[in-house]
């Protein structure tokens, strides 16, 4: 566990832990939290990356910002990694965003490997199970918290040449929409955030949008059609500030440009 220190863990707010963090959604959605005051953890693979983004967004939100290995195919790592999530403190917030690369060019169905339908299956819906167990006990316990699942279009509708996504973040909706039921009625706000496009960069970056968070061969769009990542992570944030009389359960997400087909 690497720890960016930068300032005082907040003992008026629990840790906002942010699973699956890259250089587009899951970095902004952690840097949102964190400018919001609250402490974050982020978990991803590739622990030499993840440190570099808790120094940026330790350094620009003067926040403390914990940079965590985890696989979330591996369900030892996983309980390593919330072992150095949960001595921070009470996790709040836990932000579900890995994701699994696919091929923007699949192969035929009986040329898919069982390996990688089983590595999509963990990745996007056995991690997220073993995640939840992990901070829900708590959240019980102090009758409040916000678990918020990413999903994307493949949610929604199976697509041709890609059965391992669209099975994995079938299974992610229907575990957000169980875990919902079960627990929202003691205080805790579960919802799915399906977003259907692709994930761009920050506005005035100049990079192009980067073709990795969602399929979506159901849709065209006007110029890049690419949603950014900022204001993605504006509405996490909104979603966790919901009153728990107007909860949302799932929300999807697009940009104006796209048109159906």
């Amino acid at each position: 566990m690497m720890i960016r220190n930068m300032g005082s863990i907040n003992p008026t707010r629990g840790i906002a832990a942010v699973v699956g963090v890259g250089p587009k959604l899951g970095r902004s959605i952690a840097r949102k939290f964190a400018h919001e005051g609250y402490t974050v953890a982020i978990l991803a693979r590739d622990l030499g990356r993840l440190s570099r983004f808790a120094d940026e967004i330790a350094r620009e939100e003067k926040a403390q910002v914990f940079a965590i290995r985890i696989d979330c195919s591996d369900s030892r790592s996983v309980k390593e990694a919330f072992e150095g999530v949960l001595s921070l403190g009470f996790v709040e917030i836990l932000v579900y965003n890995p994701y699994q690369p696919v091929s923007w060019h699949p192969p035929n169905f009986t040329d898919i490997r069982i390996d990688a339908f089983e590595k999509s299956l963990a990745v996007s819906s056995v991690g997220a199970f073993h995640c939840a167990q992990q901070v829900l006990p708590t959240m019980v316990e102090k009758g409040r918290g916000t678990i918020l699942f990413t999903g994307c279009s493949a949610s929604l509708n199976g697509i041709a040449g890609y059965s391992e996504l669209c099975c994995g973040k079938f299974a992610l909706r229907a575990l957000s929409q169980c875990l919902a039921k079960e627990f929202q009625p003691l205080g805790i706000h579960i919802a799915h955030v399906i977003i259907d496009g692709l994930i761009g960069s920050p506005r005035g970056s100049g990079s192009p949008a980067q073709r990795t968070t969602a399929v979506g061969e159901h849709i065209q769009s006007g110029g890049d059609g690419s949603l950014d990542p900022d204001a993605v992570a504006q509405t996490y944030w909104y979603l966790h500030l919901q009153d728990r009389t107007t909860w949302t359960q799932e929300i999807d997400l697009r940009p104006s440009t796209t048109r159906f087909i």
